[in-house]
């Protein structure tokens, strides 16, 4: 029998990563959580909380940790590859404290200098980190992006030179995100464009997507925007969703919502999957 995936979605943890974020998922009818542990919008390394770790980890609860929005590997200012790299380490240990089972990063923009350059910058920098994460540690999972810029990764295909940059290192994984996927030219809504991606992610990157984030989108397929929608609310629409989890190459992975609203919008798309699933 096919695996089912968990359900789940990225939770508040304000009052603690276990005390807040376990009563949101709760709250919410969440299978497994997705968690910041720094500011997403900034650079400082926050410590954690020694006892909200261990109640994290004891919970049983399958944790996955979003890393910072600033992370930017191709980037062509040195500080902001340096504080990339800091950020991404830090996390990384954070995953390992929390008992995370992935480490969730954006896989950035050459912005003003040529792809070959933050492609070669990207092996150079990342490799190292990858390299010492141990063996039970997190994965690190490759985000792909919406398509704006000069963005290094966004279409599925663009997954296969980032990969060849880091060695196809056993640590690496990837998160689909599916608004992200539709804004790159991805017609998840079309009959059989999610059977098209899916066997595209299956050739470029077998065995290792370990993530998806379920996000409608409020724009087109093809827009390049980045604008999440709940659940049947967008232009995706709810078929695909079901289409999704149906898919091989999905058999067992985890999916997180990152939609709009809070607790009662969260709980009614988490309910709406879980129906999608077959449940």
């Amino acid at each position: 029998m096919t695996p089912s995936n968990l359900i789940g979605g990225h939770v508040f943890v304000t009052g603690g990563l276990a005390k807040g974020g376990l009563k949101y998922a709760a709250d919410i009818g969440a299978e497994v959580i997705q968690v910041f542990v720094t500011n997403p919008r900034g650079w400082a390394l926050s410590e954690g909380n020694p006892a909200e770790d261990a109640k994290l980890r004891e919970s049983g609860m399958p944790v996955f940790v979003h890393a910072a929005y600033l992370v930017n590997f191709g980037s062509p200012t040195p500080e902001t590859l340096e504080n990339s790299i800091a950020v991404t380490r830090h996390t990384l240990r954070r995953g390992v404290e929390t008992g995370a089972l992935g480490v969730v990063v954006h896989t950035g923009s050459a912005v003003s200098q040529p792809r070959e350059a933050a492609m070669r910058q990207i092996h150079e920098r990342l490799l190292p980190v990858l390299d010492e994460i141990p063996d039970d540690g997190p994965d690190l999972l490759l985000e792909p992006m919406a398509g704006q810029g000069q963005m290094l990764c966004a279409t599925v295909q663009d997954l296969g030179p980032y990969l060849e940059a880091l060695d196809h290192h056993p640590k690496v994984g990837v998160c689909l995100d599916t608004c992200h996927a539709f804004a790159a030219g991805h017609d998840l809504a079309a009959p059989g464009g999610v059977k098209e991606t899916m066997d595209a992610l299956n050739d470029v990157a077998p065995g290792r997507l370990k993530l998806i984030h379920a996000n409608d989108s409020k724009d087109p397929c093809g827009s390049k925007r980045d604008r999440h929608e709940n659940i049947g609310a967008g232009h995706i629409g709810a078929q695909a969703f079901g289409d999704l989890m149906r898919h091989p190459t999905a058999a067992g992975v985890p999916i997180c919502i990152e939609t709009p609203g809070k607790v009662e919008k969260h709980r009614e798309d988490i309910e709406l999957l879980k129906k999608l699933r077959g449940d």
